[in-house]
């Protein structure tokens, strides 16, 4: 059951003022009843999955207990909490009898005839616990994803770490060898200038020694 939800509980019941009686009361605590008159009419229930199953055994010719094993060869009912009603519950005397091997796990038996309020807290108290119990399983089941996801994460950085330990990168040596073309080329540059430099220097002073030197010839006429 889906927390948040209206729980639903699904009523086979042959008498019909009898089920009509208890699915509106279930309805008044906020239940959705399915109801049913017979196991026969479990064709009907589609894909809506109940979370309760309400079962009443007696017939004409008394209890009838293979309801329970029928009722239960639904795959949608096979996992559900039941509540048995009977005029008389078996009684633990001795080895078990069929009627109590049909009524292991999770079902209940209440006998007839029983308090509405009786089986309401037991309808709530089997919701509750069925509820807590998939709860539980859920978490188990995360909590397996989890740590299995968890293993694979360290699994995949330890095989990337072996393989940037297995192959050395090429990009050091590829940086070494840009810096150093960088720096040769940065040391022509400054070469190229300086050289460019004294040629102007030696032409200027050329220059200049070479003019005062005539006028000076010129002077002396």
């Amino acid at each position: 059951m889906s927390k948040g939800t209206r729980p639903t509980v699904l009523l086979i019941e042959a008498d019909t003022s009898l089920r009509r009686l208890i699915a509106l009361g279930l309805e008044y605590r906020g239940m959705h009843v399915i109801e049913a008159s017979s196991t026969w009419n479990l064709a009907t229930l589609g894909a809506k999955k109940p979370d309760l199953l309400i079962l009443d055994v007696d017939g004409a010719r008394g209890s009838d207990w293979t309801l329970i094993e029928a009722a239960q060869a639904h795959p949608y009912l096979s996992t559900l909490p039941v509540v048995v009603l009977t005029w008389e519950c078996p009684v633990a005397v001795g080895a078990a009898s069929e009627e109590q091997n049909s009524l292991q796990g999770h079902t209940t038996c209440l006998t007839k005839p029983f308090d509405a309020r009786a089986l309401h807290k037991t309808i709530e108290a089997l919701l509750v616990a069925d509820s807590a119990n998939s709860t539980n399983s859920t978490d188990s089941i995360n909590s397996t994803d989890s740590t299995a996801q968890e293993a694979a994460r360290k699994q995949d950085i330890l095989l990337m770490t072996q393989q940037a330990t297995a192959a050395p990168s090429i990009w050091p040596l590829m940086t070494a060898a840009g810096l150093l073309l960088a720096f040769i080329g940065l040391m022509g540059v400054l070469a190229i200038t300086a050289l460019g430099l004294c040629i102007v220097l030696v032409s200027l002073l050329w220059w200049t020694l070479g003019t005062g030197g005539k006028k000076q010839a010129v002077a002396l006429r």
